[in-house]
């Protein structure tokens, strides 16, 4: 527990000036419980038994000055606590999910989304909960203990011992129930993150759910990680929920010590009835905040395990390094040199050699698992080589920063992203939005047609995965995106697939004008793709087999001769 409050140091430090109302506060607070013990005092020796009028009026007052400052206190102490509280989890969610995202693509391929969006929200919550409310907590029931632990002592040091030597019986309990808690939330935060991952699944895969009929499988699926979430949870409880219990018990314990004890106290003249109420009052107001710490303790458990999950994300390394230099000017040259990429079960690329040129159309073709897509992801630095290395304009391709690297990259997959804004920001993504240069890049995704039926035209609102548009017009406002973006690398990994032969071809034409001054690679299974294509890459279980025209492998190479086979037209 220690190690994760230094973690939180260095940003608490910043809120030094919300700390000191937050202390202002807390005295207040102490200080009101301190005296409502005191006031009890003169309530019984000098207005019930002396029966002075003046006390009277003054005791109301007292009573009434001592509950403002309290409230004042209170309301100080919980506005300033929630500002910090909300204000650094604001930021920690920001710098997880900025983390996250930079994070290299085999850690995010490991790792379900589901669990992620846990770390993100479910886990920043607990923490939010935590510097909100329960550290704030913990900080004025600990002050409150101290000055009443004190108080009482001031009054009656021997009385103060019977009352309060049961204390550290309790405490050993409560430590090792501590330490159940913290394992029991890190399995409930786990829990969590797999509903939230079944979730996600179910919600991701509605249609295919649909089409097969399989809701009432994915329930059980659901439903049987729904409850072990549950039974995890009530451990918690069982074990969390028997502190407060046993805390009553040594409170009772030692009030009726205090009751024993201070009535023979009075009873032999060495105590008056206002000293033992207000010491009774006392000791009633100290067990109350101890209870309230034990109970807070145990679920500082939570937060801890929370907070773990949360910095066991920011500490992981990086596999993929950033560059210091800049690629400023447009991608000409490209050249792998013997560049390897191993996977767990083996080579996805095996000494892979080539050169690309400005202007060039370099397509890619093989059979499934040949590394194709693995050559396009080497050059986003989704992945960096095992050994070899990759040259962009003469320089090795890690040595440039990503942001720069994939400035000049455009991508379009078969998986299409579209996002709930405006086709218009979609196709101008993370760039501001030109009207003209959109109505210009969708012109020559051959999508302008469709987009002037809309009802809003380009500014039409997208819906959650692009739902309100067709799978041929998703994949003309991915091609769209990628021209907007005027990159001098054009990667197209079945870029067409969704698109009948007349789109496609209207869309090749505009492309082939586009892109004389790129290099353009293609994954592709469709002949009218490929053919013309400056060079075609043959690969084969990440090796380059052959490479030449259409026509050349066509007459030398037999793999190409049975691929272009099973090529659509």
């Amino acid at each position: 527990m220690r190690k994760v409050f230094k973690r939180y140091i260095p940003y608490i430090k910043e809120y030094k000036k919300e700390y000191l109302f937050v202390l202002i506060g807390m005295i207040f607070t102490v200080s009101a419980t301190t005296a409502t013990a005191h006031i009890m005092k003169p309530l019984m020796d000098e207005m019930f038994i002396q029966k002075k009028e003046e006390m009277l009026y003054l005791i109301p007052l007292g009573l009434v000055g001592i509950y403002f400052f309290k409230s004042v206190g209170r309301y100080m102490q919980s506005v300033f606590m929630n500002y910090i509280g909300q204000h650094i989890v604001t930021r920690f969610r920001e710098i997880l999910l900025e983390k996250i995202i930079n994070f290299d693509m085999s850690y995010l391929y490991q790792n379900r989304s589901g669990e992620l969006i846990s770390r993100v929200t479910n886990d920043i919550e607990r923490i939010r909960y935590f510097v909100s409310n329960m550290l704030p907590e913990l900080l004025r029931e600990s002050l409150s203990v101290i000055a009443l632990v004190g108080y009482v002592i001031y009054l009656n040091p021997t009385l103060a011992f019977y009352s309060l030597v049961l204390l550290p019986l309790a405490i050993y309990p409560i430590l090792k129930i501590g330490k159940k808690l913290k394992k029991y939330s890190h399995r409930s935060q786990e829990k969590n993150a797999d509903v939230v991952s079944r979730l996600t699944e179910v919600f991701n895969n509605s249609e295919i759910i649909k089409a097969n009929a399989t809701g009432k499988f994915e329930m059980q699926r659901f439903s049987a990680q729904n409850w072990q979430f549950f039974k995890v949870n009530m451990k918690s409880v069982y074990v969390g929920d028997i502190v407060s219990p046993l805390m009553e018990i040594v409170g009772a314990a030692g009030l009726a010590a205090v009751i024993f004890v201070g009535g023979r106290e009075v009873y032999e003249g060495r105590m008056s009835v206002g000293e033992f109420t207000a010491f009774i009052t006392a000791v009633g107001l100290v067990f109350q905040p101890i209870r309230r710490i034990s109970s807070i303790y145990s679920k500082i458990q939570d937060a801890v395990a929370a907070s773990m999950r949360v910095f066991e994300v920011l500490d992981i390394d990086n596999k993929i390094i950033d560059g210091s230099k800049i690629l400023e000017e447009d991608i000409k040259h490209i050249v792998f040199k013997d560049v390897r990429l191993k996977y767990d079960e083996g080579y996805a690329l095996d000494g892979v050699n080539v050169e690309m040129e400005q202007g060039q159309n370099i397509a890619l073709v093989g059979d499934s698992g040949g590394g194709k897509s693995s050559f396009i992801n080497m050059l986003l630095r989704f992945y960096d080589p095992h050994s070899g290395e990759i040259l962009v304009n003469g320089t090795n391709i890690k040595e440039f920063t990503q942001d720069s690297l994939k400035h000049h990259i455009s991508l379009v997959t078969q998986r299409i992203y579209i996002f709930q804004d405006t086709l218009a920001a979609n196709v101008a993504y993370g760039q501001n939005v030109d009207e003209a240069r959109v109505k210009e890049s969708l012109v020559l995704a051959d999508a302008w047609s469709f987009v002037e039926s809309l009802e809003d035209g380009m500014h039409t609102k997208m819906e959650e995965f692009g739902s309100n548009l067709s799978g041929g017009q998703r994949q003309r406002i991915a091609i769209a995106r990628a021209i907007y973006k005027h990159a001098s690398l054009l990667l197209f990994d079945e870029a067409t697939s969704a698109l009948d032969n007349e789109s496609e071809k209207r869309i090749q034409e505009a492309l082939d004008a586009y892109t004389k001054d790129k290099i353009t690679i293609t994954i592709a299974h469709r002949l009218s793709t490929i053919k013309h294509a400056d060079k075609i890459l043959v690969m084969q279980k990440g090796r380059i087999v052959a490479s030449g025209k259409h026509s050349e492998l066509l007459e030398s190479c037999e793999v190409y001769q049975r691929l272009a086979g099973h090529f659509k037209n």
